[in-house]
């Protein structure tokens, strides 16, 4: 008996993304030799085991957000460099520089349909959905999705990178820690702020929180960090809630 249609859609789903994740080590890999950067300087820069970094490499073990936007900062290479498209085309050779890639601009590839679009699946249950045709060097645009439970680095790890962000929810819920401030956003709310300021994120209470996301590349020296403008009415969280 057939699957019926939607079935048969997230199946297909999850296949693109985990083709795509057990790729992401080999060419975070060939990125990083390319550079001329050992395992165990990779290891250092980003403050986990060289252990680590080797199994992220071999595709053995998964990277958590906060290690992957790490790892890529370090290249100097977008996150969009790392998806492998679901019609089987890898993204841009990472021996180019990101300033020569650009979108895929052929009329077959500019709409992005439900089911098709790229995926990269990450450790503890953090989806990203690429919204792009192909890699774009100045920016991230993604549907993000942590299931219940997830979070994008460990309460004491927080992480940060030279970009902008901004972010609108979905559905669900999800909490937010931007240096000392804490916070929850409900659907329907948005917020932009430094990803230089440490940062981090995870799903708040038994539902998955599914937000678009918009990441604006920068280098280290444009911008400097600034207190995040929080969404009207957006209420405080205890430390002890999460």
């Amino acid at each position: 008996m057939a699957l019926p249609k939607r079935s048969s859609e997230r199946a297909e789903k999850l296949k693109s993304a985990k083709d795509a994740s057990s790729q992401l080590g080999s060419r975070l890999r060939e990125a990083r030799e390319k550079k001329g950067i050992t395992l165990r300087a990779m290891a250092r820069a980003i403050g986990v085991s060289p252990g680590l970094v080797s199994q992220i490499e071999r595709g053995t073990v998964t990277p958590s957000v906060g290690t992957l936007y790490n790892m890529a900062s370090q290249l100097g290479i977008a996150l969009d460099d790392l998806f492998i498209t679901s019609a089987g085309r890898n993204a841009r050779d990472l021996s180019q520089p990101s300033s020569a890639a650009g979108i895929v601009s052929t009329s077959a590839d500019l709409i992005q349909r439900p089911g098709k679009r790229d995926l990269i699946t990450l450790a503890g249950g953090v989806t990203w959905e690429r919204l792009t045709a192909g890699a774009d060097k100045d920016l991230d645009f993604m549907i993000v999705v942590y299931e219940a439970g997830a979070e994008s680095c460990p309460k004491d790890a927080l992480t940060r990178h030279p970009a902008k962000a901004y972010v609108y929810e979905l559905s669900g819920r999800l909490g937010i820690r931007l240096g000392f401030d804490e916070m929850v956003l409900q659907p329907g709310e948005s917020i932009s702020f430094d990803a230089q300021v440490p940062h981090r994120f995870w799903a708040v209470g038994k539902e998955p929180s599914k937000s678009l996301w918009s990441v604006i590349h920068h280098k280290q020296d444009e911008i400097q960090p600034r207190k995040p403008s929080w969404p009207h009415g957006a209420r405080q969280l205890k430390t002890s809630s999460y």
